[in-house]
């Protein structure tokens, strides 16, 4: 088995046992939800394909976390798929992705979303931010 890095082809798994890396069908949906905050729109207003609407209460915490953390949150690099992780829960997976600013590169704050199968389809709900 090969080492995994952030260009390593990842497939989805559910693998309850395990922390493994961000599939790589997901990435481009994470990464739309992260462009969304680094130009504030915290409800994902403009929408986001495979996205479940974010909740005015999840929108002020992301709003309030980010800005108390007091660094310019920045789009994700391809880096931050070494360092994300998701876990099968039994009927989703718990995905921690691995935020960047500005000012630190990669920083201590994670995106924490629900991805769920809708048919054949992913869906992500948003969860929070924070610093775990």
């Amino acid at each position: 088995m090969r080492p995994f890095n952030e260009h390593t082809e990842v497939s989805v798994t559910k693998d309850s046992k395990n922390e493994g890396p961000i599939p790589s069908a997901w990435r481009p949906t994470l990464k739309s939800i992260v462009d969304a905050f680094v130009r504030h729109d915290y409800r994902l207003a403009d929408g986001v394909a495979g996205v479940a609407p974010v909740s005015e209460k999840t929108a002020t915490q992301i709003r309030t976390y980010i800005q108390e953390y007091g660094a310019e949150l920045v789009s994700l690099p391809q880096e931050s798929w070494a360092t994300s992780v998701c876990i099968w829960m039994g009927d989703h997976w718990d995905a921690l992705i691995d935020l960047w600013t500005e000012e630190e590169g990669s920083s201590d704050l994670v995106l924490q979303v629900h991805v769920s199968e809708v048919g054949s389809e992913p869906l992500v709900t948003v969860y929070m931010v924070y610093v775990p």
